[in-house]
């Protein structure tokens, strides 16, 4: 795959599951990296393991904290480097019925993309400035569909509206030379299931629903990190307001 030179990749949430799989792709691509996570402690430890494959930099930014996004976004405002490649990957997933949302679950998802919206229009005003880019967003098969195992309405709602985010763009971005993807994947192997299901049984309760994808296995953050870099790559570059199904052949249909 081939990339523009002398540009930056900037991964948020990327310290972890399919952002940071994304940052080490992209670093092995000799393209530098800037990746943006919440936990300080975290974000340390990824930068320095990621460091080992290229020119990486890390920023805490507390995604539910204006200020923080605040502060952040004069940074970019600031940077004199041209942010050729977003990749709005951080993420949240609490499945829980409908009638027991409270307003805080709802806020929890929407301030996340809000956070998103905001760090996005100042990336574009980058990208603007030197000549285009390519931003591609993490949405969800949830965001296409319900699942009865795995009820997420407010989740689902978020990431229905990112996909939206993501088609608007397109349309609005393209006379800037700026393309704007999504992939939608569906059961993945990352730590944001760590927020409701035990540490010790995880792989257990991931690998129940192998079954379900028609491929028949879950799929890994490579997987679904391989259609992001080739989203980003001049390969795709008659692609731009594509929602991706990176999904194991969940939408195709059902074994």
């Amino acid at each position: 795959m081939t990339f523009k030179k002398t540009t930056s990749a900037l991964i948020i949430g990327g310290t972890s599951g399919i952002g940071y799989e994304t940052a080490k792709q992209l670093l092995q691509k000799n393209i530098p990296v800037i990746i943006v996570g919440k936990n300080k402690s975290k974000l340390e430890k990824a930068t320095q393991t990621l460091k080992s494959f290229g020119d990486v930099t890390g920023y805490a930014v507390d995604l539910y904290q204006a200020e923080s996004v605040d502060n952040f976004i004069d940074k970019i405002n600031n940077f004199s480097i041209h942010i050729n490649y977003l990749v709005n990957a951080a993420g949240y997933f609490y499945p829980k019925p409908f009638i027991e949302h409270t307003e805080a679950d709802f806020d929890r998802y929407h301030h996340l993309n809000k956070s998103i919206f905001r760090i996005s229009q100042a990336v574009t005003q980058n990208m603007i400035r030197y000549t285009g880019g390519n931003i591609v967003n993490i949405g969800s098969m949830w965001a296409k569909q319900a699942v009865k195992a795995t009820p997420s309405s407010a989740y689902s709602m978020a990431k229905a509206g990112l996909h939206a985010f993501t088609q608007h763009l397109a349309m609005e971005l393209a006379e800037y030379n700026i393309r704007v993807n999504a992939v939608a994947p569906a059961v993945v192997e990352t730590p944001i299931y760590n927020a409701f299901i035990d540490t010790d049984n995880i792989k257990e309760t991931l690998t129940g629903f192998n079954r379900f994808h028609p491929i028949g296995r879950i799929g890994t953050t490579k997987d679904v990190a391989n259609s992001i870099l080739f989203l980003l790559s001049e390969e795709s570059s008659w692609v731009t307001g594509a929602i991706w199904d990176v999904d194991g052949g969940v939408m195709a249909g059902r074994n």
